[in-house]
């Protein structure tokens, strides 16, 4: 991404009576009708306890010697600390950081700081993920979530090199190393890349003081997730490290399996801005470009629903992400029908597996001669 490009990409008008338009007014009526709140609701409480529980208790139990007579036992406690973390990523600090939890903004800003908490930095997040995965679903150059390491392919507008071809069997081990990347080194390069391109100071706050918080933070950080193990719980220090590593190869996997299903898959469009009258422009409008490259999945299952914070409803979630994700389940139908009246897709995957097989396929068509097959 050029200094200053995600300026310069325009988005086709909505015009009016727009699909998104509609897809608003119904969604509304739905809350309106039902006298309900777009924000937490208890449920949503209850599961920010529920997943604050599964991270800090199992650590809890490793710091006071819990294990440390049966290394199973002890690795099975960072498991589930690993678990924890994905859930407090993907329900709690992911709804807190995009307003959707309170309508207070104080509340929200208190709330996403968890993210600190568990090892990243909120405000490189918001803009990785708010600012640009959002609003560029999909765009080379633009949208970060698909331009990763040079080892993988995620998009057909993306060079694409021999070892892609193998990119379908060594992509979910590079998934496992996702959050160790995130919670050491990429919120430094962040940082860095974000205050050349002028987004840094969209979230009020200097390169300066960022690398000094980014500092701060994975000290504290890094002081209790591993000091305080290898102070005093009773475990060699190479079991320590072994349970560290087993936390983050299982959040980081769980979590790309999460949102990749929704966006690197064979029926996304990957459009890209066509340059008129030195201005790069999108075909469609923002709203319909976020359907053509978002799928859903498994909208049966509410238990995986619950435990991944809604983010099988992702076209929900992109469309109204200052909606609480406790309420896509009844969104979905509103916007699946709204959809269908203006002729546009609502790609759904019937299970988590169907997805995960699909995103496994894509990865395949990407590392082949001419990028996926149509």
């Amino acid at each position: 991404m050029k200094k200053d490009e995600w300026h310069i990409v325009r988005f086709a008008s909505r015009g009016n009576n727009s699909f998104i338009e509609a897809a608003m007014a119904a969604v509304q009526d739905y809350f309106t009708e039902n006298k309900i709140s777009i924000y937490a609701n208890r449920e949503m409480w209850i599961k920010t306890i529920v997943m604050l529980s599964l991270y800090f208790v199992p650590y809890t139990l490793m710091v006071v010697g819990a294990g440390a007579g049966n290394i199973w036992l002890y690795l099975g406690l960072w498991l589930l600390t690993g678990l924890g973390m994905t859930g407090i990523g993907a329900t709690i600090m992911h709804d807190a950081n995009h307003g959707a939890f309170s309508p207070k903004k104080s509340v929200n800003n208190f709330i996403g700081h968890i993210l600190e908490v568990i090892g990243g930095y909120a405000a490189t997040w918001k803009i990785q993920h708010n600012v640009l995965h959002h609003t560029y679903t999909n765009v080379t150059g633009l949208d970060e979530d698909i331009d990763s390491i040079k080892f993988l392919r995620f998009s057909p507008n993306q060079p694409r090199h021999w070892y892609h071809r193998y990119q379908f069997i060594y992509a979910w081990f590079f998934y496992m190393l996702m959050t160790l990347f995130w919670m050491t080194a990429k919120d430094y390069l962040q940082v860095l890349r974000y205050k050349n391109h002028g987004l840094l100071i969209k979230q009020k706050v200097s390169l300066k003081q960022a690398m000094f918080r980014i500092s701060v933070f994975k000290v504290f950080y890094y002081g209790y997730i591993l000091v305080l193990p290898l102070l005093f719980s009773g475990v060699p220090w190479y079991w320590v490290l072994t349970g560290f590593f087993l936390m983050h190869f299982t959040a980081g996997l769980l979590l790309a399996c999460i949102f990749q299903p929704a966006h690197v898959m064979t029926s996304s469009e990957f459009a890209t801005p066509v340059v008129v009258d030195d201005v790069k422009r999108m075909e469609n409008s923002w709203a319909i470009h976020e359907v053509v490259n978002t799928t859903n999945y498994a909208p049966r299952s509410r238990i995986l629903s619950w435990c991944i914070g809604g983010l099988n409803y992702q076209i929900e979630h992109h469309l109204f992400s200052g909606i609480c994700h406790v309420h896509y389940r009844k969104l979905a139908p509103i916007i699946k029908a709204k959809a269908a009246a203006f002729n546009l897709p609502y790609q759904v995957q019937p299970t988590f597996i169907h997805a995960l097989w699909e995103h496994g396929r894509m990865l395949k068509q990407l590392g082949v001669a001419g990028g996926r097959k149509h």
